[in-house]
């Protein structure tokens, strides 16, 4: 069950309850709004917003406890009036995008009584639009309830709503490692990857450069960051390069910075990526990509941790740690003499080799599932969205289908189709629609040609093998799932195909 959270302004009214105001009124003023709710509603925790002076608060907060024994956290806001529709807006709005960041899964209530008239004003507006929480008013008669706003946003309020809603949804296509990426959030069941991922745990804690490879969409951007985040540089700057995106006679200056009038149209001085990254981490992405007079000048600054800025005959000293990844088989590009055998050793001291999804045994549902809650939860504030789940079919596609371009190739398809699904479930017809077709590699069919010796039973069996392994495995071998994913009717089918292929549980 998830939390349950009541986040309340303090309150003129609540003050008076706690005798730290005068009570000028002829009738009591009773619990305050914020007890009465308390003591009507079930909240795991109260989340206190307030501008008041400290040390009312405290003695606030030191007469609520003795009455009720809920956790309490205390936010104070800097406002520069209680009325003011922008700093009241940056307030809630800064700590509820804060809660939900930490725990997307929170159940959120606003309590609208405690607070002046544009406090409660700017809680309807966010959690009627943004954040989509419920409410919560208290009267003295009846303490604390839910309400409902039975209304919608205004039309004019929309366009922005729809305008935030798309960048957000435009920064989730772009499938970024987020930058306080950890280990923890490298999903995966399969001990190989595991491994993986124990080596990289080391790496993280000594500062020597790494070297990572792997097919494209694998997420080696994800390693390189996790491992800056939990290396002794955490916290100092992770700059990310993409070697292959950068104009040949343009390399030196982004690595390593110029001067103002160095060439034609170095108008201003400018700091490199090396600069940029000193006391942190550089990663190069597409490492394998940089050309040969490139890989010269940047073997001389790992060996001596000097640069010069192009234009410049000053040397300056930096102290980065340099991560590198590439989808390239390295090794053959130095065969072929595309690559220097002394810069690719100075790099691959911490070397992460990172295995296609295909490899990745039992880890397809387990990401199908992941991926699918992420764009559920990025996506829940666009207008109209609903939240999408994958019907049985779907998954059987998904499972069956090579996914060439890893992790990203699956992200991008399950995006796509709960952008298109037009229902809440994303069917089989949806997930073909939005994976991506790639054209035939020339290759011959490997199914036997049609002739004298044909055993058309066998072939058949040796799908039904393939398939009911790859699934058991996928649901580390429950057979209840299994039978689900294969479209099966029943849960003897399924045994009983395994006694006849010879398939242990």
């Amino acid at each position: 069950m998830s939390k349950q959270i009541l986040l309340s302004w303090l309150g003129i009214a609540d003050l008076k309850a706690a005798g730290l105001l005068p009570n000028n009124a002829e009738e009591p003023i009773g619990d305050g709004p914020i007890l009465g709710a308390l003591k009507t509603l079930s909240f795991d925790e109260l989340h206190l917003l307030h501008n008041q002076a400290p040390q009312k608060v405290a003695a606030y907060l030191d007469w609520l406890t003795q009455i009720n024994t809920i956790k309490i956290l205390s936010i104070p806001c800097s406002l520069r009036s209680p009325i003011d529709f922008g700093d009241i807006h940056q307030a809630v709005d800064g700590y509820l995008q804060k809660m939900i960041s930490e725990n997307p899964r929170l159940d959120i209530s606003i309590h609208l009584s405690p607070g002046t008239p544009s406090m409660t004003a700017v809680s309807i507006l966010l959690g009627k639009t943004k954040y989509n929480t419920r409410f919560v008013q208290s009267t003295k008669g009846n303490g604390g309830e839910f309400v409902t706003i039975p209304f919608d946003i205004s039309a004019e309020f929309v366009p922005r709503i729809v305008k935030r809603a798309d960048q957000k949804l435009s920064e989730l296509a772009l499938d970024h490692a987020p930058t306080s990426a950890a280990f923890s959030d490298i999903i995966t069941q399969n001990p190989d990857f595991q491994r993986v991922i124990r080596k990289a745990e080391k790496i993280a804690l000594r500062d020597v450069p790494a070297l990572i490879m792997g097919e494209s969409g694998t997420g080696k951007e994800l390693f390189a960051k996790a491992i800056h985040n939990t290396s002794q540089r955490k916290g100092k700057p992770f700059i990310t390069v993409n070697c292959g995106a950068i104009p040949k006679d343009l390399i030196d200056s982004a690595l390593f910075g110029h001067i103002k009038g160095s060439f034609t149209g170095a108008v201003t001085n400018k700091i490199g990526y090396f600069e940029a990254a000193n006391g942190g981490t550089l990663f190069l992405d597409e490492f394998g990509e940089l050309p040969e007079d490139a890989q010269v000048r940047l073997l001389r600054v790992l060996q001596s941790g000097e640069i010069s800025k192009v234009g410049d005959s000053k040397v300056q000293i930096v102290d980065v740690r340099l991560i590198a990844a590439t989808n390239r088989d390295l090794a053959q590009d130095i065969a072929d003499g595309r690559f220097r055998e002394d810069l690719f050793y100075r790099v691959a001291i911490g070397v992460l080799t990172l295995p296609p999804l295909r490899e990745r045994s039992g880890d397809l549902a387990l990401l199908v599932d992941y991926l699918m809650t992420s764009i559920n939860r990025e996506a829940s504030n666009q207008p109209g969205y609903l939240n999408k789940k994958i019907s049985v079919k779907a998954k059987n596609i998904i499972i069956g289908y090579a996914w060439p371009g890893n992790v990203r190739e699956l992200h991008g398809t399950l995006l796509r189709a709960s952008i298109w699904a037009e229902s809440d479930t994303i069917t089989e017809f949806d997930i073909k629609e939005a994976m991506i077709s790639r054209p035939a590699n020339g290759k011959k069919s490997e199914l036997p040609e049609i002739g004298a010796g044909l055993d058309i039973q066998g072939l058949l069996d040796d799908i039904k093998r393939q398939y009911i392994t790859k699934a058991l495995a996928q649901v580390a071998g429950n057979k209840k799932k299994a039978t689900a994913l294969l479209g099966l009717p029943h849960y003897q089918t399924l045994s009983n195909w395994m006694d006849k292929l010879g398939i242990e549980e």
